[in-house]
């Protein structure tokens, strides 16, 4: 079941992990001066005031998760477990990461057509096959619950696609991994979500092998795009995002593939480029010459020599 449902997100690029807001909301993040700082009983009465008695509101240390009554169990430690799991593996490899300002907030609809109906309230603009979503505007995860309240294991698989993604995201940009409303390459985002998706990741303490760290459906995907893969395509990752939008597989492929050669091989390196990143103003222009010399900077200019590497190293995967 969870190879069901991750096989249903990579055909989801403008939408999972980064919601493309629709332009009237975008021209509103400029607008945004500094993010809500509430205090988390606030953010509870403010979302209680938003959600209705339709909803139940737990929290835990860093979430406060809006969910079907009775259901606190299902959830809540779930989202809070996920990102103790994120901080562990950025802290052991050396990376300092932020306490989030404010709680995380995670929204979970009994249903797909009441999860379709807020996202268009949130302006988001979503395909049919969304199962969820991570806004930087609103600052929350939201899904539906596939399961639709059934607490069986094959039901939260289902979901566990879904939230693992999302999360990683929310968590990447309130703890300094990313900047949020930065302009941080695609590459990077995507690649961190969906390297988190494998199980020897999320759950580092209990699997510790290599091969638990894989995600396979992105591995296959990679394997199989790869006789077809254009020469040097390296670079156009490093200085633009167009492949997500030319070709949703091979860019979700190459994400993560790239993503996860450098940290098995190249960890410190890749530290430095997501502080990189992360350093830079919120809502400034990221053009391709600033994108590659800041790559460069610290993996060097023979770019053909990384990507033979890189290949090599993925030729190695099974």
């Amino acid at each position: 079941e969870a190879v069901k449902a991750r096989r249903r997100l990579p055909d989801l690029a403008d939408f999972i992990g980064l919601e493309r807001p629709h332009p009237t909301v975008a021209r509103q993040q400029h607008t945004i001066a500094r993010p809500d700082q509430r205090q988390p009983f606030d953010v509870r009465a403010r979302l209680a005031a938003e959600l209705g008695k339709t909803f139940e509101i737990s929290g835990t240390g860093h979430y406060l998760v809006a969910h079907a009554p009775g259901q606190r169990d299902y959830w809540s430690q779930r989202f809070e477990d996920l990102y103790r799991s994120f901080v562990h593996y950025f802290r052991v490899r050396g990376f300092h990461l932020q306490e989030p300002q404010f709680p995380l907030v995670a929204l979970v609809f009994r249903n797909q057509d009441d999860f379709l109906a807020y996202s268009r309230r949130d302006g988001a603009q979503l395909g049919a096959n969304v199962l969820g979503y991570y806004s930087p505007l609103s600052n929350r995860v939201s899904l539906f619950d596939v399961g639709g309240g059934r607490a069986q294991a094959a039901d939260w698989h289902e979901n566990a696609a879904t939230i693992i993604h999302e999360a990683t995201h929310q968590t990447a940009f309130n703890t300094g991994v990313h900047r949020r409303f930065g302009a941080t390459p695609r590459w990077l985002v995507e690649g961190l979500g969906t390297m988190f998706e494998a199980e020897g990741v999320w759950n580092s303490t209990h699997h510790t092998s290599r091969r638990a760290r894989y995600n396979r459906i992105r591995l296959a995907q990679f394997k199989r795009l790869l006789p077809s893969r254009p020469a040097h395509l390296l670079e156009e990752i490093v200085a633009s995002d167009r492949l997500f939008q030319s070709n949703v597989d091979r860019a979700y492929a190459e994400a993560w593939a790239f993503s996860f050669f450098l940290v098995e091989t190249r960890p410190k390196k890749y530290s430095e480029l997501l502080a990189r990143t992360a350093a830079r103003k919120a809502f400034a222009a990221y053009d391709a010459g600033q994108r590659m010399a800041d790559f460069t900077a610290i993996f060097g200019d023979n770019l053909r020599h990384l990507e033979r590497d890189y290949l090599e190293f993925m030729d190695e995967q099974r």
